[in-house]
């Protein structure tokens, strides 16, 4: 689980650092809202802990931002305790409020409740930028939606679902046979694949990966 503070004291990062590494999640902290952008750009964390007070903006900004195009969980992580402020934060789609300061073990029993609430509301795959949400089948890649074939999203849901396993070209033959109730033949397959890493920005296959002669392997990135 990777967790990204967004944070301008440095005295709070470096607690922070220690306190979650020592509870097994990647950390990575960033100073400024644009630096968070850019950053989003690239990969996604699983959550985001956020002040209010940035110096390029406020959280509030770049709250609303990320949920114009993303879904991972959000937590201010603020000293302003004025009740508009923390309305105002669930009204934008933060997922919790904590005044500083915090104590450390109720910020990690907030973070795992939070984490724990998303993962049953709905399963999102991620892979590196490329994030799949099975409920409504939307595909993103850096945040941008990528419309796919049912050929392709199907491929690309069960290597998600495994990242790291080999799939070989039988396999994905045999698991696509009766999406449509026709064959798809070997070379379907490979022009198939083709085009799916087209879509992903992938036409180096440095994610979808070919096992010459074998199949194929997603590589997480994670």
């Amino acid at each position: 689980m990777k967790i990204i503070l967004v944070e301008d004291n440095d005295a709070i990062i470096m607690g922070l650092q220690y306190l979650l590494e020592q509870e097994g999640y990647t950390f990575q902290a960033v100073r400024r809202r644009r630096e968070a952008e850019r950053m989003l750009q690239k990969e996604q964390p699983d959550l985001m802990l956020l002040d209010i007070g940035l110096p390029d903006g406020d959280g509030y900004q770049l709250c609303e931002s990320i949920r114009q195009q993303y879904d991972f969980p959000i937590i201010f992580l603020t000293a302003r305790e004025e009740e508009e402020d923390v309305v105002h934060a669930f009204d934008l789609g933060a997922d919790d409020y904590i005044i500083k300061p915090f104590r450390n073990r109720e910020l990690i029993s907030r973070i795992k409740n939070v984490l724990r609430r998303g993962s049953q509301e709905r399963e999102v795959l991620q892979c590196g930028n490329i994030s799949l949400d099975v409920e409504s089948g939307r595909v993103r890649v850096a945040g941008e939606e990528v419309a796919l074939t049912k050929l392709e999203y199907k491929i690309l849901r069960s290597m998600m679902s495994y990242p790291g396993k080999l799939f070989t070209r039988d396999e994905i033959l045999s698991d696509v046979w009766d999406l449509s109730g026709n064959f798809v033949n070997d070379n379907t397959l490979s022009v198939t694949m083709k085009r799916l890493r087209e879509k992903l920005g992938d036409t180096e296959g440095r994610i979808i990966k070919t096992v010459r002669g074998m199949g194929y392997r997603i590589e997480s990135q994670r």
